[in-house]
């Protein structure tokens, strides 16, 4: 046991870690960097909480946890962006192309620093 261990906050095993005012704060700040943002709730799972993800227009996102399908809905309201349903509607096409050209510049960014 290390020093400080005791004083660290402890999660019970078997339990989830749900939102926080970080991730709220994070989600608004993005959202409030970018243009064309949705917001698309992914349900809860038994290893996660309900989490959303923003997406902007050119396929950029971001995901963090929130106080469930209604924590979302009133992130969106806040916001005055679009909530879905993932579960409903899938993920934007914008969003996989986005996610594949970071991939693949981070293939070439590593080519580039081995050669």
């Amino acid at each position: 046991m290390g020093l400080f261990d005791r004083f660290r906050k402890r999660q019970k095993p078997g339990t989830l870690r749900g939102s926080s005012n970080d991730d709220t704060d994070h989600l608004v700040a993005w959202a409030k960097q970018r243009r064309g943002v949705e917001a698309y709730v992914e349900p809860k799972t038994t290893v996660t909480e309900t989490t959303v993800v923003l997406i902007a227009h050119d396929g950029e996102w971001t995901r963090r946890r929130v106080d469930g399908p209604e924590g979302a809905r009133k992130l969106g309201k806040k916001l005055g962006i679009p909530v879905y349903d993932v579960a409903l509607v899938g993920y934007p096409k914008r969003m996989r192309e986005y996610t594949e050209r970071q991939r693949a510049l981070r293939k070439r960014a590593q080519r580039d620093n081995l050669g």
